[in-house]
């Protein structure tokens, strides 16, 4: 099986106030199946965002490479960006933050629709299809980000994400700002679209409850780099690397 995505040598190298230099993602490589989920966990501050940041190229890196559905995205611009974003969309940990505060949520979901040329009937055909498969009702489309509530602003961020039909979708906290009940309804809206949809998921996650319930394998990051990777149930029941059974004894 030939992977979704392929990361290579990731770096990512910030300078600190100007002067000394910070390796925030350290030569991270790392393959994602189609229809797999992976996770990636590890403390606050470990480089888990700044690699899915770097991966949907929304900060560049200093070296190594990237590599969606066969093709170098590395240093994708413009048009080249744009395609690549019809294969992977992210999911954020602050819904609100999805969408332009001065439009509706109808307008968040298909502006991509239109970037794309769908004419107005279709595109609200498929807004309202969206909504319905995402749980909210097709009259929160005339509806603006703060008139909702978190858990209903994730749906709809989720239901934005699938508007261009990707293939992986990354997860970054997509669940954390979300209190105990709505974060259950969120996870099984995710774990019902992976076995619909055969998506790909990148699910970044400091719950390990979560990850164990969710992903299919797992990465742990220490300090920008990989410290240990295999199955989930391997990795929690049986880590091997000190740092890991450190997370997962606080985790209990």
């Amino acid at each position: 099986m030939k992977p979704i995505l392929e990361v290579d040598d990731l770096t990512k190298t910030c300078s600190v106030n100007g002067k000394a230099d910070f390796t925030a993602v350290d030569h991270v490589s790392f393959r994602l199946y189609e229809g797999e989920t992976l996770g990636i966990v590890g403390e606050s501050g470990c480089g888990k965002s700044t690699l899915a940041k770097l991966i949907c190229r929304l900060t560049s890196p200093t070296a190594g490479s990237i590599h969606l559905c066969g093709q170098d995205i590395t240093n994708a611009r413009g048009k080249e960006l744009r395609k690549a974003y019809r294969q992977m969309q992210m999911i954020f940990q602050s819904p609100v933050g999805s969408f332009d505060p001065r439009k509706t949520i109808g307008y968040g979901i298909g502006e991509s629709l239109s970037n794309c040329g769908l004419p107005k009937a279709e595109r609200m055909a498929r807004i309202f299809s969206l909504l319905e498969q995402c749980g909210l009702p097709r009259e929160f489309s005339e509806r603006y980000p703060h008139e909702i509530s978190g858990g209903q602003c994730q749906r709809a961020a989720i239901a934005r994400a699938l508007a261009v039909d990707p293939k992986l979708l990354i997860c970054d906290e997509a669940t954390s700002a979300l209190d105990v009940t709505v974060q259950k309804q969120i996870m099984d809206l995710l774990i019902q679209l992976k076995q619909e949809q055969k998506l790909s998921f990148l699910f970044i996650c400091h719950n390990l409850a979560l990850v164990q319930s969710f992903c299919d394998r797992v990465l742990v990051m220490q300090e920008g780099g990989i410290v240990e990777e295999g199955a989930t149930e391997k990795i929690i029941f049986y880590p091997e690397c000190q740092y890991t059974k450190r997370l997962i004894d606080a985790a209990l």
